[in-house]
């Protein structure tokens, strides 16, 4: 606090989440997305279910193993 009894400027960031948390929100997204095309187009409920959960592992995996950004430092100068 200032001594004048008010509060300072403060810098509000976003959470931090676990990069597994992000990719599972991800392919949890993008299979429910799959499975509701799958089923406009005609697909049968049990193969658009199969066909989703196969794609929502392998999302999951890819997201997971390449979506993350490396965050750079900057530099002080």
């Amino acid at each position: 606090m200032v001594p004048d009894g008010t509060i300072g400027p403060v810098h509000f960031r976003l959470p931090s989440f676990d990069p597994g948390t992000t990719a599972g929100l991800w392919a949890l997204g993008f299979g429910l997305y799959l499975f509701g095309g799958l089923l406009a187009i005609g697909i049968s409920a049990g193969t658009s279910f199969v066909l989703s959960i196969v794609a929502t592992g392998l999302i999951f995996l890819y997201v997971r193993l390449y979506g993350e950004d490396e965050v750079k430092r900057p530099r002080r100068g």
